[in-house]
């Protein structure tokens, strides 16, 4: 397990650096700016049995996850959907691949130039689904706001999301029933 998070970290390094150079920034950019190297990660394991009645009870309820990014495997059994123009699409992931959420905070630190999606678990009645997620995000005390040069090149006066400490939006989601982005709401600044 310690290899493979090591492993997933160095992907999701990677890949932000990725998306840090598409938004104009050095790719060395996002993960200094927020202290990638002492970023917290979250390992989970999903187990969704069959269900007698799955019209009946969800695996999890629509939501969009905090962080960064967030890399999941499962066993090829559907259930995961994401909300696309508001219906829920099924994700048909190739064999061995490794599928990739955008979290809350890069909607913030890109000033919602990346968007969270919203996705959802559901059950079936034949067989069981797993999967192994692995949330990134930024070191615990780091305050994640819009990326100045971002607000610079935009001649921006304002960036559209109150700048929080990590650790503080994670209390906030953890202490709130996953909603949809009830969570990144509360930390938007309505546009003029």
């Amino acid at each position: 397990m310690l290899e493979y998070s090591e492993k997933l970290r160095e992907v999701a390094r990677k890949l932000l650096g990725g998306i840090s150079e598409s938004l104009g920034l050095e790719e060395s950019y996002l993960d200094k700016d927020l202290e990638l190297e002492s970023g917290l990660q979250i390992f989970v394991g999903n187990y969704y049995p069959p269900c007698p009645q799955p019209e009946l009870t969800m695996g999890m309820p629509p939501h969009s996850d905090h962080g960064l990014l967030t890399l999941l495997i499962h066993n090829q059994v559907g259930g995961l959907q994401v909300q696309h123009q508001g219906k829920w699409i099924n994700v048909n992931a190739l064999p061995n691949s490794l599928l990739v959420n955008t979290g809350d905070h890069l909607e913030i630190f890109s000033n919602g130039k990346y968007k969270s999606n919203v996705h959802r678990a559901v059950v079936n009645n034949k067989v069981t689904r797993i999967s192994v997620v692995v949330a990134h995000g930024p070191s615990l005390d780091t305050i994640v706001r819009p990326a100045s040069p971002l607000m610079e090149k935009e001649n921006s006066p304002s960036a559209y999301y109150i700048p929080m400490k990590y650790k503080d939006y994670l209390e906030m989601q953890q202490s709130n029933q996953l909603n949809t982005k009830s969570c990144l709401e509360r930390v938007k600044i309505p546009r003029s």
